[in-house]
């Protein structure tokens, strides 16, 4: 985790350049997800479920939210760098994997590369 930590790191001009999502439980933050603009596609952008918040159906509330901005801003697909212990989730939620796309936290890992059809 310690290698990804300054691709992980949210910042508050990467919030302003983007649209975000977040999920809230008592006034902690649990869960967010954003888009990366580019043209007619868009990507997900860091979105995160807290462990304890795994399984609790918050995941997919928050990923057709995201898709539902996505569509709205006119995109017609979303792209999808997952981590690859979260690929399942996604598939699950209608992606399909269509390439794979390098880490830029671990020289040598890569990612796969999702997308959804909007």
């Amino acid at each position: 985790m310690d290698a990804c930590r300054d691709e992980l790191t949210v910042t508050p001009d990467q919030i302003v350049e983007r649209t975000m999502l977040v999920a809230e439980e008592g006034g902690r933050l649990v869960a967010m997800a954003g888009l990366e603009p580019d043209a007619d596609v868009l990507g997900l952008w860091n979105m995160f479920v807290t462990p304890e918040c795994i399984g609790t159906g918050l995941g997919g509330v928050l990923f057709r939210a995201i898709a539902d901005k996505a569509r709205e801003a006119g995109a017609r697909c979303l792209y999808i760098d997952s981590d690859p212990n979260a690929r399942p989730f996604y598939e699950h939620m209608g992606a399909r994997l269509v390439s794979e796309s390098p880490s830029d936290s671990i020289p040598g890992r890569t990612l796969p590369r999702l997308r959804l059809d909007l």
